[in-house]
């Protein structure tokens, strides 16, 4: 195998950079849930409507007068639509089951992505991608395990948060495939405007109130929507418009390893031997995946 020229590893490094941030600020999102004292679904609704107008600005920047023309793109929709269920399925996890169950099943989100897209689009799967999802799999096990349980009581938050990582790898497929046509800016407010409108129906339906009670409550929902969705999912959609999904979807795993570290620092709680095996699992898995 011939060495990779310094311009394409170069041009490659930015969107890793992008991807690893967003999947750090994504892995904070978890603690901002619990901390909101809103029902999940009115949470899941103002991560994504707050974060609208920041969205919107960076469209504007991005694309300047041409921002203004409305033409929100198949993909797009489609984006949006798969992110509401992520999120959907996401905030249910988190409140009905431990938040390391939430965070495991949530980040299998790459079995999907291989599977989608080998079944939809016929991507071929290389050994080094299975390998390194084998690798980020034991890792995420071992870094969750000691608060991982599969007990009866939380079966149905387990279910849902393997519907959360399906959505998510819809979501990744979704996204490359809409960055090959709009800009990440762009994608990211149109599919956050789809996701809005989903997520305010749900809300306004399941539950009586959608105002935050507290000044803490509001804090955390507006750090939700600035950091985990504007951050995150804008770094996620600049990252796919260079890198494979199948890659990036590994490099996620790197929200396990935030969400544990946080977890840590903000909650309390501790992290041992295993835990830090595990999150070098996860960084050899992503290592083994490379993009050659």
């Amino acid at each position: 195998m011939t060495p990779e020229p310094d311009a394409a590893r170069g041009g490659r490094l930015a969107p890793f950079a992008a991807l690893v941030v967003g999947a750090v600020a994504m892995g904070v999102s978890p603690i901002f849930v619990r901390l909101a004292d809103v029902g999940p679904f009115t949470s899941a609704f103002w991560r994504v409507a707050l974060a609208l107008p920041l969205l919107y600005a960076w469209m504007r920047l991005a694309e300047g007068r041409e921002a203004l023309g409305a033409r929100f793109s198949k993909p797009a929709i489609l984006a949006g639509l798969a992110f509401a269920g992520d999120l959907f399925f996401w905030h249910l996890a988190i409140v009905h089951t431990s938040v390391a169950n939430a965070t495991f099943f949530a980040t299998c989100a790459p079995i999907w992505v291989v599977l989608f897209g080998w079944l939809l689009f016929r991507e071929r799967v290389t050994a080094n991608v299975l390998a390194g999802l084998a690798l980020c799999l034991a890792g995420g096990a071992a870094l969750l395990a000691r608060s991982f349980q599969l007990e009866p009581a939380g079966a149905v938050g387990d279910l849902f948060g393997i519907a959360t990582g399906v959505f998510f790898g819809l979501y990744f497929l979704a996204v490359q495939a809409a960055r090959k046509k709009i800009s990440a800016a762009r994608l990211t407010f149109e599919a956050t405007v789809v996701t809005a409108a989903v997520l305010l129906a749900v809300a306004a339906c399941a539950e009586r109130s959608m105002l935050p009670r507290t000044l803490r409550g509001l804090a955390a929902l507006l750090a939700m929507a600035w950091i985990s969705h504007t951050g995150g999912q804008g770094l996620l959609s600049i990252a796919l418009g260079r890198l494979p999904a199948a890659f990036s979807s590994l490099v996620i795993f790197l929200e396990a390893i935030a969400a544990a570290g946080f977890a840590w620092a903000i909650l309390g709680e501790p992290v041992g031997v295993a835990q830090g095996l595990g999150g070098l699992a996860i960084l050899a898995g992503i290592y083994v995946a490379r993009p050659r």
